[in-house]
Protein backbone atom coordinates (compact mmCIF):
# COMPACT_ATOMS: atom_id res chain seq x y z
CA UNK A 1 0.00 0.00 0.00
CA UNK A 2 1.47 3.44 -0.70
CA UNK A 3 0.63 6.03 1.50
CA UNK A 4 -0.39 9.66 0.79
CA UNK A 5 1.19 12.62 2.27
CA UNK A 6 0.67 16.13 2.72
CA UNK A 7 3.77 18.08 3.48
CA UNK A 8 2.89 21.61 4.49
CA UNK A 9 6.09 24.00 4.71
CA UNK A 10 6.49 26.96 2.94
CA UNK A 11 9.99 26.59 2.96
CA UNK A 12 11.26 25.41 -0.05
CA UNK A 13 15.15 23.74 0.66
CA UNK A 14 13.68 21.74 3.39
CA UNK A 15 9.95 20.91 1.34
CA UNK A 16 12.34 20.31 -1.29
CA UNK A 17 14.29 17.75 0.97
CA UNK A 18 11.58 16.14 2.87
CA UNK A 19 9.64 15.02 0.11
CA UNK A 20 12.42 14.17 -2.02
CA UNK A 21 13.45 11.46 1.05
CA UNK A 22 9.50 10.34 1.29
CA UNK A 23 9.28 9.51 -1.87
CA UNK A 24 12.17 7.83 -2.30
CA UNK A 25 10.70 5.81 0.52
CA UNK A 26 7.29 4.89 -1.77
CA UNK A 27 5.44 7.23 -0.30
CA UNK A 28 3.26 9.49 -2.45
CA UNK A 29 3.11 13.46 -1.45
CA UNK A 30 1.85 16.49 -2.46
CA UNK A 31 3.47 19.57 -0.85
CA UNK A 32 1.41 23.13 -0.01
CA UNK A 33 3.41 26.45 0.98
CA UNK A 34 1.14 27.82 2.90
CA UNK A 35 -1.79 26.68 5.11
CA UNK A 36 -4.73 27.77 2.82
CA UNK A 37 -3.33 25.96 -0.08
CA UNK A 38 -3.03 23.28 2.38
CA UNK A 39 -6.74 22.97 3.46
CA UNK A 40 -7.76 22.76 -0.43
CA UNK A 41 -5.20 19.83 -0.55
CA UNK A 42 -5.95 18.36 2.58
CA UNK A 43 -9.55 18.06 1.10
CA UNK A 44 -8.87 17.16 -2.79
CA UNK A 45 -6.01 15.00 -2.24
CA UNK A 46 -7.17 12.98 0.94
CA UNK A 47 -3.80 12.17 2.29
CA UNK A 48 -3.17 9.53 4.92
CA UNK A 49 -1.00 11.52 7.04
CA UNK A 50 -0.04 15.37 7.74
CA UNK A 51 3.58 16.67 8.15
CA UNK A 52 2.86 20.27 9.04
CA UNK A 53 5.00 23.07 9.63
CA UNK A 54 3.74 25.66 12.42
CA UNK A 55 4.98 28.93 11.38
CA UNK A 56 3.20 29.22 7.86
CA UNK A 57 1.89 32.25 5.30
CA UNK A 58 -1.48 32.99 5.07
CA UNK A 59 -3.13 30.72 7.57
CA UNK A 60 -1.01 29.34 10.55
CA UNK A 61 -0.18 25.80 11.19
CA UNK A 62 -2.58 26.26 14.28
CA UNK A 63 -5.46 27.03 12.80
CA UNK A 64 -5.07 25.11 9.75
CA UNK A 65 -4.65 21.69 12.74
CA UNK A 66 -7.78 23.05 14.05
CA UNK A 67 -10.05 23.28 11.08
CA UNK A 68 -9.06 19.79 10.14
CA UNK A 69 -9.03 18.50 13.36
CA UNK A 70 -13.28 19.63 13.44
CA UNK A 71 -13.53 17.12 10.43
CA UNK A 72 -11.37 14.21 11.00
CA UNK A 73 -8.37 12.77 13.44
CA UNK A 74 -6.23 12.09 10.33
CA UNK A 75 -2.77 11.46 11.87
CA UNK A 76 -0.69 14.99 12.22
CA UNK A 77 3.23 15.27 12.92
CA UNK A 78 4.08 18.66 13.69
CA UNK A 79 7.50 20.52 12.73
CA UNK A 80 8.04 23.51 15.10
CA UNK A 81 11.37 25.36 15.69
CA UNK A 82 12.91 24.66 19.35
CA UNK A 83 11.91 28.57 20.57
CA UNK A 84 8.13 27.15 19.86
CA UNK A 85 7.12 25.35 23.02
CA UNK A 86 4.41 27.11 24.15
CA UNK A 87 2.69 26.72 20.08
CA UNK A 88 4.13 22.91 20.47
CA UNK A 89 2.04 22.41 23.62
CA UNK A 90 -0.99 23.97 22.08
CA UNK A 91 -0.85 22.08 18.70
CA UNK A 92 -0.57 18.64 20.75
CA UNK A 93 -3.70 19.97 22.47
CA UNK A 94 -5.88 20.92 19.44
CA UNK A 95 -5.26 17.09 18.15
CA UNK A 96 -1.57 16.98 16.57
CA UNK A 97 -0.04 13.37 17.35
CA UNK A 98 3.78 14.21 17.18
CA UNK A 99 5.99 16.84 16.80
CA UNK A 100 9.62 16.88 15.75
CA UNK A 101 11.70 20.11 16.49
CA UNK A 102 13.60 21.76 13.96
CA UNK A 103 16.57 21.47 12.95
CA UNK A 104 15.54 17.67 12.71
CA UNK A 105 17.17 14.58 10.48
CA UNK A 106 15.24 13.70 7.51
CA UNK A 107 15.28 9.53 8.81
CA UNK A 108 14.07 10.56 11.96
CA UNK A 109 10.90 12.31 10.29
CA UNK A 110 10.05 9.78 7.81
CA UNK A 111 10.52 6.91 11.31
CA UNK A 112 8.73 8.83 13.06
CA UNK A 113 5.55 8.65 9.74
CA UNK A 114 6.49 5.30 9.63
CA UNK A 115 5.94 5.04 13.22
CA UNK A 116 2.34 6.88 13.32
CA UNK A 117 1.18 4.76 10.20
CA UNK A 118 1.55 1.64 12.03
CA UNK A 119 -0.19 2.52 15.21
CA UNK A 120 -2.97 4.03 12.97
CA UNK A 121 -3.35 0.66 11.05
CA UNK A 122 -3.29 -0.97 13.78
CA UNK A 123 -6.07 0.81 15.45
CA UNK A 124 -7.98 -0.10 12.38
CA UNK A 125 -7.23 -3.99 12.20
CA UNK A 126 -6.79 -4.98 16.49
CA UNK A 127 -8.37 -8.49 16.97
CA UNK A 128 -10.56 -7.82 13.72
CA UNK A 129 -12.71 -5.85 15.74
CA UNK A 130 -14.42 -2.86 14.14
CA UNK A 131 -17.01 -1.36 17.08
CA UNK A 132 -15.87 -0.91 20.92
CA UNK A 133 -18.42 0.33 23.40
CA UNK A 134 -17.73 1.53 27.24
CA UNK A 135 -20.65 2.98 28.21
CA UNK A 136 -22.04 5.69 26.15
CA UNK A 137 -18.88 5.71 24.82
CA UNK A 138 -19.07 3.67 21.32
CA UNK A 139 -15.74 3.55 18.49
CA UNK A 140 -15.79 2.70 14.68
CA UNK A 141 -12.69 1.43 14.43
CA UNK A 142 -12.82 0.97 10.86
CA UNK A 143 -14.22 4.46 10.26
CA UNK A 144 -12.25 6.32 13.24
CA UNK A 145 -15.15 7.32 14.69
CA UNK A 146 -16.29 8.11 18.45
CA UNK A 147 -19.66 8.97 19.65
CA UNK A 148 -20.23 9.73 23.40
CA UNK A 149 -23.80 10.41 24.72
CA UNK A 150 -24.21 10.66 21.14
CA UNK A 151 -22.49 13.20 20.15
CA UNK A 152 -19.45 12.40 17.53
CA UNK A 153 -16.02 13.70 18.70
CA UNK A 154 -12.60 13.63 17.22
CA UNK A 155 -9.71 12.16 19.19
CA UNK A 156 -5.88 12.55 18.10
CA UNK A 157 -3.84 9.11 16.91
CA UNK A 158 -2.57 8.69 20.36
CA UNK A 159 -5.94 9.65 22.33
CA UNK A 160 -7.38 6.96 19.71
CA UNK A 161 -4.76 4.36 20.59
CA UNK A 162 -5.67 4.73 24.34
CA UNK A 163 -9.25 4.90 24.82
CA UNK A 164 -9.52 1.85 22.04
CA UNK A 165 -7.25 0.02 24.35
CA UNK A 166 -8.95 0.97 27.72
CA UNK A 167 -12.30 -0.23 25.85
CA UNK A 168 -10.92 -3.17 24.72
CA UNK A 169 -9.66 -3.53 28.17
CA UNK A 170 -12.90 -2.18 29.94
CA UNK A 171 -13.77 -3.10 33.58
CA UNK A 172 -9.84 -4.23 33.78
CA UNK A 173 -7.05 -2.20 34.94
CA UNK A 174 -3.92 -1.64 32.38
CA UNK A 175 -0.97 -1.03 33.94
CA UNK A 176 1.26 2.53 33.03
CA UNK A 177 3.89 0.57 31.59
CA UNK A 178 1.64 -1.51 28.99
CA UNK A 179 -0.15 1.45 27.96
CA UNK A 180 3.28 3.13 27.51
CA UNK A 181 4.52 0.30 25.27
CA UNK A 182 1.40 -0.11 23.00
CA UNK A 183 0.85 3.19 22.55
CA UNK A 184 4.19 4.90 22.50
CA UNK A 185 7.39 3.92 20.52
CA UNK A 186 10.09 1.89 23.22
CA UNK A 187 12.54 4.46 21.34
CA UNK A 188 10.76 7.28 22.01
CA UNK A 189 11.71 9.54 25.51
CA UNK A 190 7.95 9.58 26.47
CA UNK A 191 7.37 8.83 29.97
CA UNK A 192 4.42 8.57 32.40
CA UNK A 193 3.63 12.05 33.05
CA UNK A 194 2.87 12.03 28.95
CA UNK A 195 0.56 9.63 29.82
CA UNK A 196 -1.12 11.47 32.57
CA UNK A 197 -1.70 14.32 30.08
CA UNK A 198 -3.50 12.18 27.56
CA UNK A 199 -5.36 10.86 30.03
CA UNK A 200 -6.57 14.23 31.36
CA UNK A 201 -7.11 15.67 27.63
CA UNK A 202 -9.43 12.09 26.95
CA UNK A 203 -11.32 12.64 29.94
CA UNK A 204 -11.67 16.51 28.76
CA UNK A 205 -13.77 14.82 26.12
CA UNK A 206 -15.52 11.96 27.67
CA UNK A 207 -16.32 13.04 30.89
CA UNK A 208 -19.42 15.07 32.07
CA UNK A 209 -16.96 16.60 35.10
CA UNK A 210 -13.60 15.86 34.19
CA UNK A 211 -12.14 17.27 37.83
CA UNK A 212 -14.26 13.86 39.12
CA UNK A 213 -14.01 11.03 36.44
CA UNK A 214 -16.52 8.57 36.51
CA UNK A 215 -15.58 6.40 33.32
CA UNK A 216 -11.64 6.82 33.07
CA UNK A 217 -10.77 5.95 36.62
CA UNK A 218 -7.50 6.01 38.27
CA UNK A 219 -6.11 2.93 40.15
CA UNK A 220 -3.42 4.44 42.42
CA UNK A 221 0.22 2.63 41.61
CA UNK A 222 -0.94 0.32 38.75
CA UNK A 223 -2.86 2.55 35.74
CA UNK A 224 -5.70 3.07 34.85
CA UNK A 225 -9.30 1.24 33.37
CA UNK A 226 -12.83 2.59 31.53
CA UNK A 227 -15.62 1.22 33.26
CA UNK A 228 -18.60 0.33 31.35
CA UNK A 229 -21.61 1.47 33.33
CA UNK A 230 -21.82 3.17 36.87
CA UNK A 231 -19.24 1.14 38.42
CA UNK A 232 -19.19 2.25 42.48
Amino acid sequence: MSYKILLVEDEAPIADSVAYSLKNEGFEVVVAPDGLAALSLYRSFGPDLIILDLMLPKLGGLDFCRMVRKESGIPIIMLTAKTEEIDRVVGLELGADDYVPKPFSVRELIARVRAVLRRTEAARSQDNQTRLQAGDVTMDLVRRRISVRGQQIHLPLKQFELLRILIANKDKVVSREDLLKAVWDTDTNYNTGTLDVHIRWLREKLETDPGRPEKIRTVRGVGYKIVSGDET
